[in-house]
């Protein structure tokens, strides 16, 4: 062996040894980051399946609170005809997608069903057994997931108690968001807090445990959900070829689990950065060893050069063309959750408008009342002021159902110098009758203290906070609201304060936000619309937290 082909042999063995070790490293790292890349696209995919699980249950929400005052329920419960609410109740439950809707009477016997056609009919069926018809008797509302001891098939109840202590019941079920999970691929399911699997892609799931549970605890389960006596299944450890992303949900206690294979995107990712790395070095070991052959060799390293390049330009479109396919999926599911959003605002706005009518309504019951009885005093007078009052409440509700309607439209309502004697007046007008039994602190407010707002939605907005305050204080022995004014240069600041139990630790965090409430028959709407409306009027409205009861300030602009 010559001294030339020695020297050949030793540089292509080191060439190779370092080919080999870049390409293993490449292959590595190409390896890693792409089940990084993958994890946090499982992680978003998650999120998205968790906001279409909510954007379902969201729109079932407001079906039973609507019922409790329904005349038909209320007939029903009083001891009329059932057929018509049998009747209404299966037209409703066909046009909104619920597997089932009933009424249950206060003695726990279903009174009236959607189903009342199937030979699985619930009328008659006795449900004081079921912790949703104990909670909601007890509390006003309740809900749980479980299995349907008639249809054998699992739901969410979601249950409110009437004013005739009657409890309607929607019954959700999951096929469609299940089958949906299962088109868009994965392993998706939903656990409670005790680990228990509620929601699946995968049916052998559904009901199984993701870690061990006490004999103690899997009984009360069982009972609780009406679950079968057979041993759950174990849902089975996530393998190392997988990603896996959890993430929590609107619904208390529950998480969303989203599992993917990633063994053969992995194994792809390191075979094309391997190879990439591998002819790399090998390109540049062919160019340093042309460069030692000279020109007879240039040919040659041409060739092997314009090969490895187009290897390399094809695993580099492959790749692109890969990064646009999950793009163009990120896209889709991002369209998916816009339009749950847009389901979720549209319960918002129609819990908004019973909400925010509620107490004119109740105000100009209160003035006919009272004027029937003055009516027949012969105090003609005072009928004539309360006719009055009816009309100027009359013209609110007009004005609030026209502002909703703006809103809708995303238009900013008027914004004027107006006097705030005017707005304070107006709103202790609204709230004459429920602030009766409450003793009222309110200082002399000038005249001309001027601020920038709209009449309509400052009035509304204190109306609120005056509501929530005597709401607050019932039962209180000596019910006291606060009315505070203290004008500055440029701002006018407005405390309305209370001496009850003030707000409670864990709805404090989430004031402000859609549905937080400590009350059962509260729908947690009025904190965030009058938020939003100081925001429109260029101040702001916040809780003050201090040792006895509740005080919230507003802050609008001097005039």
């Amino acid at each position: 062996m010559t001294r030339d082909s020695l020297s050949g042999w030793r540089f292509w063995m080191i060439a190779a040894l370092i080919a080999a070790i870049v390409a293993v490293a490449a292959g590595w790292i190409s390896g890693e980051r792409t089940r990084a890349g993958l994890a946090d696209g499982a992680g978003t995919s998650a999120q998205l399946r968790a906001a279409l699980l909510d954007s379902e249950i969201a729109r079932f929400r407001l079906l039973p609170l609507a019922l409790a005052d329904d005349r038909d329920v209320a007939a029903t419960l009083a001891g009329g005809a059932t057929r018509a609410l049998d009747v209404k109740l299966e037209t409703l439950a066909r046009t909104t997608g619920a597997a089932v809707i009933y009424l249950i009477g206060p003695d726990g016997r279903a009174i009236a069903a959607s189903n009342w056609r199937s030979p699985q009919s619930f009328v008659g069926s006795d449900y004081r057994f079921r912790r949703y018809f104990r909670e909601a008797s007890a509390r006003g509302e309740a809900s749980q997931f479980a299995l349907g001891t008639v249809s054998r098939h699992s739901g969410l109840y979601l249950a409110r108690r009437t004013a005739a202590g009657g409890v309607v019941v929607v019954k959700l079920e999951f096929d469609a968001i299940e089958a949906a999970w299962r088109r868009a691929g994965g392993d998706t399911y939903v656990t409670d807090p005790s680990g228990l699997v509620l929601v699946a892609s995968n049916p052998d799931w559904r009901f199984a445990i993701t870690r061990p549970v006490a004999p103690a605890t899997l009984a009360a389960l069982r009972r609780d959900a009406a679950l079968p006596p057979t041993a759950p299944v174990t849902v089975p450890k996530a393998r190392g070829d997988r990603v896996e992303a959890r993430v929590a949900t609107g619904q208390p206690g529950w998480a969303l689990t989203l599992r993917r294979s990633v063994g053969a995107a992995i194994w792809s990712a390191r075979r094309t950065a391997g190879l990439g790395a591998l002819m790399t070095v090998l390109a540049l070991a062919v160019l340093l060893w042309s460069l030692r052959q000279r020109a007879t060799l240039a040919r040659r390293r041409t060739s092997e050069l314009e090969a490895a390049v187009a290897e390399r330009t094809a695993a580099l479109r492959l790749e692109i063309e890969e990064r646009a396919a999950l793009e163009a999926r990120a896209a889709e599911l991002r369209e998916g959750l816009r339009q749950a959003n847009r389901l979720a605002t549209l319960g918002q706005v129609t819990a908004s408008v019973a909400h925010e009518t509620a107490q004119p309504v109740a105000a100009i019951r209160a003035y006919a009342e009272t004027s029937t009885q003055l009516l027949a005093a012969g105090a003609t007078d005072m009928v004539r002021d309360n006719l009055d009052a009816i009309r100027r409440l009359s013209d609110r509700i007009g004005a609030v159902t026209a502002q909703l309607r703006g809103f809708s439209r995303r238009q900013a309502g008027e914004i004027r110098p107006l006097a705030l004697t005017e707005a304070v007046d107006g709103a202790l007008l609204i709230l004459k009758d429920q602030l009766r039994s409450v003793r009222l602190d309110r200082p002399e407010i000038d005249p001309g203290l001027i601020v920038m707002a709209g009449r309509v939605r400052l009035e509304q907005v204190i109306v609120n906070l005056l509501q929530n305050a005597a709401e607050a204080l019932a039962g209180r022995p000596d019910p006291t609201i606060t009315i505070e004014v203290a004008p500055a240069e440029a701002i006018v600041r407005v405390r309305i304060r209370d001496n009850g139990p003030g707000v409670s630790a864990d709805i404090a965090a989430r004031l402000f936000t859609p549905f937080a409430t400590s009350r059962s028959t509260g729908l947690g709407l009025g904190l965030v619309i009058a938020s939003d409306i100081m925001n429109d009027l260029g101040g702001s409205l916040r809780w003050l937290a201090g040792e006895t009861g509740a005080c919230f300030e507003l802050e609008l602009r001097r005039a």
